[in-house]
């Protein structure tokens, strides 16, 4: 690694290189710091939680390699998410389902959880100056089985999923009263179809019917933001999916809800970034669950692609950082599932970095000027620009490892607690 003072000799240069070009360094860190990402908890564990251990998923989900050392409790899954954001800079979240409750040994049905079986994790993440997040759990569960939930047609399986949601609501609230800190209580469900539907309505009147439901209880927006979150297709809804982009947006819209935008979840030409000032004309936030999808909603690990860096110049340029709440959704088992929120977070941060670091104003002065060649080329000009300088100083100061550093950390705690699960 390199030593303290050639990091921040390098900084000192790029500072300057920046500011030749209108950029504030020191500014861009400033904001960085105040950033907070929201680590999901399935990456640890495959998405098994603490229901059934070993059940299957089902819900178009499907987790696959078999790297050793995942999460086997909640204690082990804490564990190893400390270490993952010990790597990281800045102070984040972490992102929770509902079947990642710790009930005892008990049997506890998804409609009758409440805050008691996550006091630990409140309690863990205020030690440690968390934020939290949930999502209700609508699939991995015999009444989800056959690929509905809140828009089934049997009316007692649709009313066991809404009190589930409701119920998924109220926990949100007392965790984000607990912390001091909104939490997201985000509304995902896998309905669809495999093959064409004859009837693509009536499943879409009763989820926005249920929805509503679902969020009849006024809690203290303080506390508790409620999310939608659409999806184009997935395992066994390759020809219909219930909750569309089209259906979400426009409940969002009326509804006063927070959109969800996965960038896994759209077709793979298409970037969720051209959406965030078109759904921000519309609607006061937006959660972004960023992902990296091949070929498919294959929720590959996030990296510092073309896509993570659209999304984080759009978010940027918009000025919408305070409007935006933004999460990690992604799950990989064929390495080592620390090192996946690692790369991921780190990756995400630093695409936000270099959207800070983009001379933004001069490109929209030559782009009001008419001079599309010169935005053009100072575009490319920009991507050759110290941005790593920057991010290692931004490691340095935060206390965190330089570099490549983080995998010799990860890479010992594989050894010393990983191996011996």
């Amino acid at each position: 690694m390199a030593s303290t003072s050639t990091i921040e000799k390098a900084y000192e240069i790029a500072r300057e290189r920046y500011a030749e070009l209108g950029v504030d360094a020191d500014r861009a860190l400033e904001r960085l710091a105040r950033v907070s990402i929201s680590l999901h908890c399935w990456q640890g564990d495959d998405v098994g939680g603490f229901e059934r251990p070993g059940g299957e998923l089902g819900g178009g989900l499907a987790v696959t390699g078999s790297y050793p050392g995942k999460a086997r409790t909640p204690d082990e899954l804490r564990r190893d998410a400390e270490t993952a954001l010990a790597q990281v800079p800045g102070r984040h979240r972490f992102n929770l389902h509902a079947i990642y409750a710790e009930t005892g040994g008990a049997r506890v049905e998804r409609d009758e959880l409440g805050p008691e079986h996550f006091r630990r994790w409140i309690d863990w993440a205020r030690e440690r100056g968390l934020g939290l997040d949930f999502n209700p759990t609508f699939f991995a569960h015999p009444r989800a089985a056959d690929g509905f939930t809140l828009s089934h047609a049997d009316e007692g399986t649709r009313r066991f999923w809404i009190r589930h949601g409701a119920a998924c609501r109220r926990i949100g609230a007392a965790m984000g009263k607990a912390l001091g800190t909104p939490c997201i209580a985000n509304v995902w469900i896998p309905d669809g179809s495999k093959d064409a539907p004859a009837d693509r309505r009536a499943p879409r009147e009763r989820l926005a019917a249920a929805l509503d439901e679902v969020f009849r209880e006024p809690l203290d927006p303080k506390h508790v933001l409620d999310a939608v979150e659409p999806k184009l297709f997935g395992i066994g809804s390759e020809s219909y999916v219930v909750g569309s982009h089209e259906l979400y947006l426009g409940y969002a819209v009326r509804r006063g809800k927070l959109l969800c935008l996965d960038s896994g979840h759209f077709h793979p030409t298409e970037s969720i970034a051209d959406k965030v000032s078109a759904v921000l004309l519309w609607l006061d936030a937006l959660l972004l669950h960023v992902s990296r999808g091949v070929r498919w909603d294959s929720d590959h690990v996030v990296v510092l692609s073309d896509e993570t860096r659209a999304i984080a110049q759009e978010v940027v340029r918009g000025g919408y950082l305070d409007r935006v709440h933004i999460g990690l959704d992604f799950f990989d088992a064929s390495v080592n599932r620390v090192a996946a929120w690692v790369v991921g977070l780190r990756a995400t941060l630093q695409a936000l970095l270099l959207a800070l670091l983009e001379p933004a104003e001069l490109l929209r002065r030559r782009e009001v000027e008419g001079d599309l060649t010169a935005r053009l080329a100072l575009q490319e000009e920009a991507k050759a620009l110290p941005a790593c300088a920057v991010w290692d100083y931004a490691c340095l100061k935060g206390g965190v490892p330089v570099g490549a550093a983080w995998l010799e950390a990860v890479q010992r705690y594989e050894r010393e607690v990983l191996a011996g699960r």
